[in-house]
């Protein structure tokens, strides 16, 4: 039986930082940028009275349409979906707006995985899988297979996690390099 990997889709295949930040600077006529999300979430460093519009962002149905593939993702998973059986996990009860951007994102990016693998849920925790690649260390705290935390600026002072930096790490890590 092959192994299983689970790998989140925000800030770990895909870009939805740099969208909330163009959709911020747009709306509010700003200058903010990823490096001032550091060690945080975008939520905590605009100005209090933006905060309850910029967390509406993720509910429009554009929002994850078209986002950016990191680099080296794509290929990096059509090379795991060799040896592993590759599931997409994403918490998207918290945006439930998003589940048909986020499918037709998926389709159009990965149509070697079979959109039954395609998981729409809000506590990862039931993900039953041997890894479980993710940019929230929260995810990875109640995940009960082997963790791999995917650098982003948000989580860049998480501590006690095995961290990978890129879509080549993770390949490396797994034997497949």
């Amino acid at each position: 039986m092959r192994k299983r990997i689970a790998i989140d889709m925000d800030e770990t295949i895909c870009d939805s930082l740099q969208r909330h930040i163009e959709w911020y600077n747009h709306e509010f006529d700003a200058r903010l940028t990823k490096e001032d999300t550091t060690g945080t979430r975008i939520y905590h460093v605009i100005p209090q009275e933006h905060v309850d519009r910029v967390r509406q962002h993720p509910n429009h149905p554009d929002f994850f349409r078209d986002l950016a593939a990191f680099d080296g993702a794509i290929d990096a998973i059509k090379i795991l979906s060799t040896q592993y059986d590759i599931f997409f996990v994403t918490a998207a009860m918290e945006y439930p707006a998003s589940f048909a951007a986020k499918y037709d994102w998926l389709k159009t990016h990965f149509p070697f995985i079979n959109e039954l693998n395609f998981v729409f849920c809000g506590d990862k925790s039931i993900i039953h899988a041997d890894y479980l690649i993710d940019d929230t260390p929260k995810h990875l705290d109640t995940f009960v297979g082997e963790g791999i935390l995917f650098n982003a600026l948000h989580n860049i002072h998480a501590q006690g996690y095995q961290r990978v930096h890129s879509w080549q790490d993770i390949l490396e890590k797994l034997g497949l390099d």
